[in-house]
């Protein structure tokens, strides 16, 4: 887990606060580091991916069966270049009616890793990810490399097109490894805190027999979903400032629950 001092900052009072996010480059940046991940191309069923990672080089690996479908196609294709896409899907951590919450859509062309240069892909793929997988690279286990030329993201919305330039060059959410522990820990744990942040909610909210739920943690803040009856409705309770690593939550957290306090002062 990434450290560094933790240090309260102040309480800005703006309204925009709950307008700040990640931008669209770095939440799907977040959605790609996420395990569950498949391979689309034109004739071929969705193929199971082993692992896939993004390189400190910010080269796209997936790792999958030798023996399967995917790898005789692009080993078919023209020059071992195969039109596919790879989708990736972001699962919320707690138990929830529509629990999916993102998925992105890497798109381009998929090439093989020459043999030469497997051992380095290798060890750059297990430096960005780390998998058991990568042992039979070379056997039971190919390598792919995706050119990449499309970056889709959807949220529930309309899909967004995100530039591939501005892709590569984002970075993961820097609380992305420890969001679905802590997540999961104040659905199962603290009913209370919950309710401190359903009171930073905009007045009328939450109805009766309605569900509060957390659905995502980011450097901005929490995300919380509103299960009813007829669907559901996700809002942003945003921290003071963005933190930036995971050392400064502890104090964010702190801050969001006095802010919450003030607030409604009849709230344990």
């Amino acid at each position: 887990m990434p450290t560094c001092p933790s240090r309260p900052a102040p309480e800005p009072h703006r309204p925009e606060l709950s307008l700040l996010r990640p931008g669209p480059a770095e939440r799907a940046r977040t959605v790609a580091d996420r395990r569950g991940a498949t391979v689309c191309a034109a004739g071929l069923q969705s193929s199971r991916v082993l692992a896939h990672a993004i390189t400190a080089a910010d080269q796209i690996l997936v790792a999958v069966p030798s023996a399967g479908d995917l790898v005789s196609a692009v080993t078919a294709a023209p020059d071992a270049d195969l039109s596919a896409f790879v989708m990736v899907t972001d699962h919320a951590p707690v138990p929830l009616r529509r629990p999916v919450r993102a998925q992105l859509w890497l798109s381009g062309w998929l090439t093989p890793v020459p043999s030469r240069d497997e051992r380095s892909a290798v060890l750059a793929f297990a430096d960005a990810r780390p998998a058991e997988v990568l042992l039979d690279v070379g056997s039971s286990v190919r390598l792919l490399r995706l050119d990449l030329a499309e970056v889709v993201l959807s949220e529930g919305g309309e899909p967004l097109d995100v530039s591939p330039v501005d892709f590569l060059a984002a970075r993961p959410d820097p609380l992305a490894g420890i969001e679905a522990e802590h997540l999961r820990h104040l659905d199962q744990d603290h009913p209370e805190f919950l309710g401190l942040l359903a009171g930073l909610l905009p007045a009328g909210s939450l109805g009766p027999g309605e569900a509060l739920r957390p659905v995502g943690l980011d450097r901005f803040g929490f995300r919380l979903r509103i299960e009813r009856p007829g669907g559901h409705q996700d809002l942003r309770v945003p921290f003071g400032r963005p933190v930036t690593c995971a050392g400064e939550l502890g104090a964010a957290v702190g801050q969001l629950a006095c802010r919450a306090r003030r607030r409604s002062p009849g709230r344990a």
